[in-house]
């Protein structure tokens, strides 16, 4: 068999357009562009199913929220809708005497709907030589696009709840989490779960089918799985029905796998460089320059005055809006605070400006945390030592809510060679693209928990 390769310049191919539209024949192979063949309605029909198809496996984070369809002309914004308990009637009734009636009382959350998509464009040159049917793999390529994208808008919403409990809460923020230490790492365990669900219960949260969900992530599932009381899904022992990439059940919860869930990763603070070494003498803290202080404080500033190359990269770098954490052996506690700005003075000394004292925890805290690494200086965006964190979510019924994405919420489009007029006087362009209008919103603080813990592995951003 020859193997041809393709150079796609050589066809004069602009830098967005690196592809071709037409049909392939599966026995003669011959390629039978839009133009001559036209896109009929049913086909049409046929790639909008195949996108919608491709996008929906990755739709992970929203299979267990209140849906609710996009109207057509009814604005920009949706309400979703949430009933209050009724109370208790404690008084006996009285004999013959009918009581008064009870109202309902709705509540409802707005949240206003925006529009996402992309597209892919395409050269008519390479017509003479695609063997391959370029529409049905851009248009699956773009449904897992769309999949993506519109799984992540409604993951960042359900991530900003208000409810966070930091592995079996034996620290009280992120960055203190632990993870790849020697021991006293806060990995994700059978405990986790249990104080999840016993707050769900608390809060009287509905179970979904029996049982609450958690979305999680295959790395602190590994750490999980291993559990005797873990049931796998042929453990059952029912013929219920298996959510999208369901893997098993624990303490009443059925876990749904997905990669897609939220991972906190903090960056490098220099180049290749994820934490720096707070030498003797390489720092102080000033609220300005010149000037010593004791700690961080508001406006003040934190000087790097070693020029090892090392400590250049931080102010080179983009650090203002990020966060940085260190340990401060005077109090023996972990001081963390965001960079406000920054400055290179004239005797090319570097300083960071920072915002405030945010963390400062008591030194008997400090005892399970103490690693032969205090004296770096970390970002603050992750765990301990800028190890990534996962989050974990757990929750109950009608925790939140999404658009429904069939109808307008989806759309395919493709724009066939020549369809521009004018502004395609050569016919010699086509695009084939996705569409949507989605919105996300956590529904029910109280029916939702986010267990961030560390890992065995670390993924990194995504």
């Amino acid at each position: 068999m020859k193997h041809v390769t393709l150079d796609l310049t050589l066809f004069g191919v602009s830098e967005n357009i690196n592809t071709t539209v037409g049909y392939t024949d599966a026995t003669t192979g011959n390629v039978t562009p839009y133009e001559e063949s036209g896109l009929s309605e049913e086909m049409r029909t046929y790639y909008a199913d195949y996108l919608i198809d491709n996008a929906e496996p990755n739709l992970i984070h929203d299979q267990f929220a209140q849906k609710v369809s996009i109207p057509k002309n009814g604005g920009k914004t949706i309400q979703f809708r949430k009933y209050d308990p009724l109370p208790k009637l404690t008084s006996a009734l009285s004999e013959g005497v009918t009581p008064t009636g009870q109202s309902l009382n709705m509540g409802v959350v707005e949240a206003t709907v925006r529009q996402y998509g992309g597209y892919v464009e395409f050269s008519d040159l390479l017509l003479l030589t695609a063997i391959d049917n370029n529409l049905v793999m851009a248009t699956k390529l773009l449904g897992s696009q769309a999949g993506r994208t519109l799984d992540t808008i409604t993951r960042e919403v359900l991530c900003g709840g208000t409810n966070v409990q930091y592995g079996e809460n034996a620290v009280s923020a992120r960055h203190l989490l632990v993870g790849g230490a020697a021991s006293g790492n806060h990995y994700m365990t059978v405990d986790c779960i249990k104080r999840a669900v016993r707050f769900l219960k608390n809060q009287n949260a509905e179970k979904i089918n029996g049982a609450y969900a958690c979305i999680i992530h295959p790395d602190c599932a590994y750490d999980l799985t291993n559990d005797p009381n873990w049931k796998y899904p042929h453990q059952y022992g029912d013929s219920r029905e298996l959510y999208e990439g369901e893997i098993g059940m624990l303490e009443g919860v059925r876990f749904v796998e997905s990669t897609e869930a939220k991972v906190f990763h903090a960056p490098d603070l220099a180049a290749d460089v994820r934490c720096l070494p707070c030498l003797e003498d390489s720092f102080t803290v000033l609220n300005a320059p010149g000037e010593v202080s004791e700690g961080f404080g508001v406006g003040s500033c934190f000087q790097l005055t070693l020029s090892n190359g090392i400590f250049g990269h931080l102010v080179e770098k983009d650090m203002v809006g990020r966060s940085i954490v260190y340990y401060d052996a005077s109090n023996e506690s972990y001081q963390f605070a965001k960079i406000v700005g920054a400055k290179y003075s004239e005797d090319e000394e570097n300083y960071l400006y920072l915002d405030r004292k945010l963390v400062n925890t008591a030194s008997a805290t400090q005892e399970t945390l103490r690693t032969a690494e205090e004296d770096l200086i970390y970002p603050g965006e992750g765990g301990m030592h800028g190890r990534d964190v996962y989050a974990t979510l757990v929750f109950g019924d009608n925790a939140y809510g999404t658009t429904e994405l069939s109808g307008g919420g989806l759309q395919h489009i493709v724009k066939q060679l020549g369809s521009a007029g004018t502004a395609d006087p050569l016919n010699q362009r086509a695009t084939v693209g996705w569409k949507a209008t989605k919105t996300a919103a956590r529904l029910v603080e109280a029916f939702m928990v986010r267990i961030e813990t560390a890992s065995t592995f670390e993924i990194g951003a995504n």
